[in-house]
Formats: structure tokens, sequence, C-alpha cells
């Protein structure tokens, strides 16, 4: 069985990882996928505390966190192709405004 230290332990470093990507990446889809990765670390943990307590609620409200995401990804995914289809590039230095 694996130490709950060691998933705990993955999970900062991933988050760690999504926040060094959105700081540092100028490009849109490179910080939407750092974003994401922040969201599955916090998943992570929060799973990792419902199986160390047994509390299946808790992996009731991530598997809705998750459900939640995959529409985010769906819709944030949309924005881009538009973005991209208007401005022909996704830089974040070019999209300082939502002129059009």
């Amino acid at each position: 069985m694996v130490p709950v230290e060691y998933y705990l332990a993955l999970s900062a470093v991933l988050f760690v990882l999504g926040i060094v990507g959105v700081l540092l990446r100028r490009n849109a889809l490179v910080v939407f996928m750092s974003l994401e990765l922040m969201f599955n670390a916090g998943n992570l943990a929060f799973i990792t505390f419902a199986r160390s307590f047994s509390a299946v609620s808790a992996q009731v409200i991530v598997f809705f966190a998750m459900t939640v995401a995959a529409a985010e990804v769906a819709i944030g995914l949309a924005l881009m192709v538009e973005i991209f289809r208007n401005k022909h590039s996704i830089d974040m230095d070019q999209l300082n405004s939502m002129k059009g």
C-alpha cells in the first residue's frame, strides 16, 4: 500500500508545476493546461484525504468536480479556437483586450 504522504507530495508537485506554467508561459493553450493541472492536483489531494478517512461522500464530490472540469475544458477550447480564428494567434501578450 502506498503511503498517503506520497500522494500528497505528488499533488503538491503537480500543483507547483501548474503554477510555474501559468506564470512563465505566454501561450494561452499552455496556460489553460496548467490551470487544469492545478485543478487536478487539488482533486488528487481531496481524494487522498477522502480515502484515508474513508469518506465516500468526498469521492462523490470529486466525481462531480471532474464532470465540471470536463465541461470547462470543452468551453475553454471552443473559446480558444474562436480567438485563434479572429486573431490568428493565441499569444497571451496579444490578447490584452476583448474588443473585436
